[in-house]
């Protein structure tokens, strides 16, 4: 449990930052605008780098590819995670009208259209995590080649 603390933790504070931008936009009407949500990718991806970079920094002696993406895809699955069960409950708790402005036009094709969101939502998340994952880890893995002699 120890090796999970770190990106635990990083994926909480990472969570705290999208739930905070989304409030943020909710108080300036911006919440229904689908465009914003391209930020959610640059705050995932910031808290990933962060995150890996530390890791590295921490365990030197240890980090290896694996560790480092083990690492990324923790914190990016906690982040998608708790953010994703706070989308529900703002949806459906706090701000019930949300789903309708969201999309009327779904809305009223779908019957389930909350379902669809949160799955959305949360393959969303988890894709940006794999990827900036991946992209990460070739910033931060060591390199096979040969040194060259100098002569």
């Amino acid at each position: 449990m120890k090796n999970y603390a770190l990106p635990i933790r990083f994926g909480i504070a990472t969570s705290g930052c999208l739930i905070a931008y989304f409030l943020i936009l909710s108080l300036l009407g911006l919440h229904t605008d689908v465009f914003y949500s391209l930020f959610n990718g640059i705050i995932t991806g910031f808290g990933i780098y962060e995150a890996i970079k530390y890791f590295r920094l921490r365990n030197a002696e240890r980090f290896n590819y694996g560790t480092g993406f083990v690492t990324g895809v923790i914190t990016g699955c906690v982040a998608t995670l708790i953010f994703t069960v706070f989308f529900a409950l703002y949806s459906t708790e706090l701000n019930t009208a949300f789903l309708g402005e969201l999309s009327s036009a779904y809305a009223k094709d779908y019957s389930n259209f909350e379902g669809i969101v949160f799955v959305t939502v949360a393959i969303m998340g988890l894709a940006t995590t794999l990827v900036l994952t991946l992209s990460f880890m070739q910033l931060f893995k060591a390199s096979n080649n040969l040194k060259k002699k100098s002569a």
